[in-house]
């Protein structure tokens, strides 16, 4: 299993937009062949600060029973999602095994290259 940590933004958008932006993004990601969409942790609180357990705005963390194709699956949906910006600059930052492909206005073509040799670095014997 693989963690992929992703993580939106939009040009102009608060933190209620951008984590209502957010929800729809795992509302389709759910329906995905994946393990699991839960929201991005922000990390251990400041020392002398109350432990809660805070979100980062815009954070996925999804967990990948199948590596390369649960990627393709996931940066298919996560292209989709840039494609409705409607005259909105979306970014997209995904994370996997220390490897960081971010997203946004590039072309098709070039996003295609991008996420396929993304993919062929996390590809493993199980999905091949």
């Amino acid at each position: 299993m693989s963690e992929l940590r992703v993580q939106l933004s939009e040009s102009g958008a608060d933190a209620e937009r951008l984590d209502t932006l957010t929800g729809y993004l795992r509302q389709e990601l759910v329906q995905l062949d994946v393990g699991d969409v839960t929201a991005l942790r922000a990390g251990p609180p400041p020392p002398g600060a109350r432990a809660i357990d805070a979100i980062a705005i815009g954070g996925l963390l999804i967990t990948l029973t199948r590596t390369a194709q649960g990627v393709r699956n996931v940066v298919s949906a996560i292209r989709g999602w840039l494609a409705q910006g409607d005259g909105s600059k979306r970014t997209v930052r995904l994370e996997l095994d220390g490897d960081v492909l971010e997203l946004s206005e590039v072309s098709e073509k070039d996003q295609t290259r991008l996420i396929e040799l993304f993919v062929s670095r996390h590809a493993g014997s199980e999905d091949e």
